[in-house]
C-alpha cells in the first residue's frame, strides 16, 4: 500500500484549488477549474510521490520530515515545517491568490508557494512533475532565464520564480539560504519583482479570508471547527457562476477495492442546497446569493421542466461517465472516473431543493437582490413540476443505478416546494398565491402520511407503500414536516436508529444496492443522528457523539465522505461538503448561546 492518504489540506480561492499532503506535496489539482483536467494526479495514480512518480510538485528536505502543518489564522493559506536530522528547518506557505484589485475579486488560475529557511543550513530539492491530462506522462516544456512553460493540454502555465530554473528543471539537491518564491500561473508574463509581489499576495490573500470569517456568525462552542468547515466549504464554490461542487476530488472510494468510485467535482442540487443552508446559519450571505444566481440559470435553462440532479459548475448539462483508463486509482483501487452517469437520473428531491435555496431571497431584508414577484413565477414552475413528480419513482436521494422507487425523501422534498412557495407568496403580499400552494402541499402531506406510513411496521417507511428504511426519514423533521416530539417521528427514529446505528457510526441504509452491501458509515448520516438525538431530548449523548466525530478530523480539520467501522479511516472524496455541512449544523444546535460567556 502506497504512503497516499487522505490526511490532506486543501487550498483554493474558488476558481482551482489543490490538496496537500502533510509533506508539502501537492498531490491533487485540476485546472483550469475544479472539474478539468488534473494538473497534479498523485492521488489517484496509485503510487508514491516519495518516488519517481509524476503529477505533484514537492519541496524535499534532504534527511527531512515535516514537523507541524496548520493554516494561518483563519485563513485557507497553508504552513508546513520540514525539519532535517541536524535540527535545520524550512518553512513552506502554500496558497491561491485571492483579493480584491480593480474593484473585483483576483483570483486567477494560479498556486504560489513561498520556500523559506528558518535554521541551520537546509538543503533542498525541487520537483515540479505536473501531469499531462488524465496520466502520468509529463507535459512537453520549455525554459527562459526566469521562468519554466508547461504546455499542459488543458491550459499552458508558466512557473516564475526566483529560484534557479535549472535547480527545478534538473531537480538538484542545493543549499537554501534565502527565500524562494514560485508563481505557478497562466502562461503569459510575469510583471513586477516576483518576491515583492508574491509577499504582497500573501499578505492580502489572508487578509482576504479573515475579513470573510470576520463576519461569519458562529457559535460559542467549536469555532476553529466552525470556521475551518466554513472556509472550505467556500473552496468548494466556483465563484465566476456561483456552482458548489460536492468534493474537489473523484474516484477516492467509498472503501477498499469497493468500486464506489465517483467524480464529485459537480453541483448536486441536493449538496449545494445543504452547503447554503449551512453556511445561512452562519450569516455567509455571499455564497448564497451567489448560488440563486447560478439556479436562475438552471431553471432558466430547463426548457421542458426537467431539472437533473447535478449539472457542471460552468451549467454543463452532459457530463458523460467515463473511466480513465491511465490512471490506477487511489493506492491502485480504481477505476478512475471521469464524469458523472448521474446526470441521466431522475431525482425528484431536486425540485424542493431549488425552492428552499430560494425562498430566503423573497423574505430576506438584507440581500442586495431580493426576489420579485417574476423570481417568483418562474419559481412556481418549479413548483408545479414538483408537484407532478411527488408520487413518481425515481433514483432517489442515493442515486441507485439500477431501480427506481417512489421515494419518501423525494416526496417529502415536493411537498417542501409547495409549502415553502406559500411562504414566498405571502411575503410578496400575495394571498391568493399562498392559498394555491397551500392546497397543493396538503394534497401531497396527505399522500405521505397514508402511503408512507406503514401501519403493519408502526413507522415511516423510505418508499411509499413499502417497508424499507433509510436515514432520510430524519429529515421530516428537519423540513419540518413533523414536530420531534410526534409519535409517529419517534417511533420512525427508534427504528431508524436500531436498524442503521453501528455504535458511533451510521448507515445510510442496511440493505443491499447495485454494489451489494454498504462497508462503511456515512458521516453525513451521523451528523443527522447527532441533531435528531438533541431533538428528542438526547442532548448529553448528542454531544458526546459529535466529540467522538471531532476526533476523527484530519489534521486540516476536515472530513472526507465515510469512515470505516473497525479502524476510524476515512474513505471516500474529500473534502466531502455533506461532511462539514454537518459538522457546522451540529455545533450550531449544541453549543451554548454567546449570552452564556458575556
Amino acid at each position: 500500500m502506497s504512503g497516499i492518504s487522505l490526511d490532506l489540506s486543501p487550498i483554493g480561492n474558488c476558481t482551482v484549488s489543490a490538496l496537500i499532503d502533510r509533506n508539502a506535496r501537492y498531490l491533487w489539482a485540476c485546472v483550469p477549474r475544479v472539474d478539468g483536467d488534473p494538473l497534479f494526479s498523485a492521488l489517484l495514480c496509485g503510487g508514491d510521490p516519495a518516488g519517481e512518480s509524476a503529477g505533484h510538485w514537492s519541496i524535499d528536505l534532504e534527511d527531512g520530515e515535516a514537523v507541524s502543518q496548520a493554516y494561518l489564522r483563519n485563513s485557507a493559506v497553508l504552513r508546513t515545517v520540514l525539519r532535517d536530522k541536524a535540527g535545520a528547518e524550512v518553512e513552506v506557505i502554500d496558497f491561491a491568490p485571492r483579493f480584491d484589485r480593480l474593484g473585483r475579486t483576483y483570483r486567477p488560475t494560479a498556486f504560489v508557494r513561498i520556500v523559506r529557511p528558518l535554521s541551520g543550513a537546509p538543503r533542498i530539492r525541487l520537483r515540479l512533475r505536473p501531469a499531462q491530462g488524465w496520466s502520468d506522462a509529463a507535459p512537453e516544456r520549455t525554459s527562459g532565464s526566469n521562468h519554466i512553460r508547461y504546455l499542459t493540454p488543458a491550459l499552458p502555465l508558466r512557473l516564475t520564480t526566483n529560484a534557479a530554473v535549472g535547480h527545478v528543471l534538473g531537480e538538484r539537491w542545493f543549499r537554501l539560504e534565502e527565500e524562494l518564491c514560485f508563481f505557478l500561473g497562466p502562461d503569459e508574463p510575469f510583471g513586477g519583482d516576483v518576491r515583492a509581489t508574491v509577499r504582497t499576495m500573501l499578505d492580502e490573500t489572508t487578509a482576504d479570508w479573515r475579513h470573510w470569517v470576520r463576519g461569519l456568525a458562529i457559535p460559542v462552542e467549536w469555532q476553529s471547527v466552525v470556521i475551518r468547515a466554513a472556509i472550505t466549504l467556500k473552496l468548494c464554490v466556483h465563484e465566476e457562476t456561483g456552482a458548489i461542487v460536492a468534493a474537489l476530488t473523484t474516484s477516492i472510494p467509498e472503501a477498499a477495492n469497493s468500486g464506489r468510485n465517483w467524480d464529485y467535482r459537480y453541483c448536486w442540487i441536493r449538496d449545494a442546497y445543504y452547503t447554503v443552508q449551512a453556511l445561512n446559519r452562519l450569516g455567509a450571505l455571499d455564497v448564497l446569493e451567489n448560488y440563486l444566481g447560478y439556479l436562475r440559470n438552471i431553471v432558466d435553462g430547463a426548457k421542458s421542466g426537467h431539472i437533473q440532479p447535478l449539472y457542471g459548475v460552468g451549467y454543463e448539462a452532459i457530463l458523460t461517465e467515463r473511466i480513465a483508463d491511465d490512471l490506477a486509482g487511489y493506492r491502485g483501487m480504481g477505476p478512475v472516473r471521469v464524469g458523472n452517469q448521474a446526470q441521466e437520473q431522475i431525482q425528484h428531491d431536486v425540485y424542493g431543493q431549488i425552492v428552499l435555496s430560494n425562498t430566503q431571497a423573497f423574505i430576506d431584508q438584507r440581500l442586495l437582490r431580493p426576489g420579485d414577484i417574476d423570481d417568483f413565477h418562474a419559481l412556481e414552475r418549479v413548483g408545479e413540476r414538483a408537484f407532478a413528480m411527488h408520487d413518481q419513482p425515481d433514483a432517489g436521494l442515493w442515486e441507485f443505478r439500477t431501480r427506481a422507487s417512489v421515494h419518501t425523501y423525494s416526496t417529502l422534498m415536493c411537498w417542501a416546494a409547495c409549502d415553502r412557495l406559500v411562504n414566498a407568496a405571502e411575503a410578496l403580499g400575495r394571498p391568493d398565491l399562498a392559498d394555491y400552494w397551500r392546497e397543493k402541499a396538503a394534497t401531497v402531506r396527505q399522500r405521505i402520511e397514508e402511503e408512507a406510513w406503514n401501519v403493519d411496521l408502526g413507522r415511516y417507511a423510505a418508499t411509499l407503500g413499502g417497508h424499507e428504511i433509510d436515514v432520510s426519514l430524519l429529515q421530516m423533521v428537519e423540513q419540518r414536516f413533523l414536530a420531534p416530539d410526534d409519535p409517529r417521528f419517534l417511533a420512525t427514529f427508534e427504528a431508524v436508529e436500531k436498524a442503521l446505528r453501528r455504535g458511533e457510526h451510521m448507515l445510510r441504509y442496511a440493505d443491499p444496492d447495485d454494489f451489494g452491501l454498504p462497508e462503511t458509515a456515512f458521516n453525513f448520516a451521523t451528523f443527522w443522528l447527532i441533531e435528531a438525538l438533541h431533538l428528542v431530548g438526547r442532548s448529553d449523548e448528542a454531544r458526546q457523539l459529535y466529540e467522538r466525530m471531532l476526533a476523527r478530523l484530519t489534521t486540516s480539520g476536515l472530513l472526507s465522505e465515510d469512515t470505516d467501522f473497525e479502524t476510524g479511516e476515512l474513505w471516500g472524496n474529500f473534502p466531502q461538503t455533506y461532511s462539514l455541512v454537518g459538522l457546522i449544523n451540529c455545533a450550531v444546535l449544541l453549543s451554548k448561546p454567546w449570552s452564556a460567556v458575556r
